[in-house]
């Protein structure tokens, strides 16, 4: 299809009830369009994402697309927009917008920040030099639709989480810095306030049974911007409880009530899962 062709396309699908136009777009955006077109196809994409609109199925498709075309809203720790400036206990603290993704771990991992011994832990560095359950291991053998470049990054322990995070020039939320950015003031029970509802997050009500590119559920979000806190994936805290570590336990495969602001667990820091990942948080 040529690039003319797509464009005039686009226009009517754009022109479209808002609840009309998802099944056509993404029709037309699974034509591996380039250049011009596939730009303006990413913006009908993340007009779709910023409206919150399509049934869960609809907004998976959409965000592997954004993935796909190359989702302009991956930032890594290094760029301004990554950090929201949130305020907890009378400071300001930056908070991840977005969980990790594949994308900014797999860079690491294939850095020379990985094999870099001053970003682990002592505990790290005794796992890293004894174990044989490699991240890269792990990820070779899922499937393509769990490791798209702009979804949280999974299978990731939490030696491998703090390290990163020091690479970054920042660290693990505590769990009390969590439960404050999720709360706000308002002490709220989620972040969107309550009750949990239905549509409003990727747990296992939603039944996706896999995590989603970020920022999809737009409503699992604070007021300042912190997304995906709720759902998608579980995330290690920073919390020494050793031997084993905190996670908020919210996630594709969890029921609603993991994902409550006060909900954690303990598990072994050298776990891995496919519903785990982490954030980084970073002293302003």
């Amino acid at each position: 299809m040529c690039e003319v062709t797509v464009s005039l396309a686009l226009n009517d699908v754009m022109a479209l009830p808002e609840d009309e136009r998802i099944a056509p777009l993404l029709e037309l955006a699974s034509s591996n369009a380039n250049g011009t077109e596939a730009q303006q196809l990413i913006g009908a994409l993340l007009a779709v994402v910023d409206a919150g609109s399509g049934a869960p199925d609809q907004r998976v498709a959409v965000g592997e697309l954004l993935a796909r075309y190359g989702d302009p809203r991956l930032r890594t720790p290094s760029d301004g927009e990554y950090f929201v400036p949130v305020p907890v206990h009378q400071e300001t603290l930056l908070v991840g917008r977005y969980p990790v993704t594949m994308a900014e771990f797999r860079g690491f991992i294939r850095s020379d920040a990985y094999a870099d011994d001053t970003n682990w832990s002592p505990d790290g560095l005794a796992w890293r030099a004894q174990t044989q359950d490699s991240w890269t291991d792990r990820c070779a053998t899922l499937d393509d639709c769990l490791t798209a470049a702009n979804q949280p990054a999974i299978f990731v322990n939490w030696y491998e989480a703090q390290a990163y995070a020091t690479a970054s020039g920042a660290r693990l939320p505590t769990q009390m810095e969590r439960l404050h950015v999720m709360r706000g003031e308002a002490k709220r029970p989620y972040p969107w306030g309550a009750p949990f509802g239905s549509g409003n997050a990727n747990t296992a009500e939603e039944v996706l049974k896999r995590p989603c590119a970020v920022g999809l559920y737009h409503r699992d979000a604070t007021p300042e911007g912190v997304m995906d806190l709720a759902g998608n994936v579980a995330e290690w805290l920073g919390d020494d409880v050793a031997p084993n570590r905190l996670i908020h336990p919210g996630a594709w495969s969890q029921p609603s009530m993991a994902s409550w602001a006060k909900a954690r667990f303990l598990i072994e820091p050298s776990f891995r899962g496919p519903d785990l990942g982490f954030r980084l948080v970073r002293d302003a």
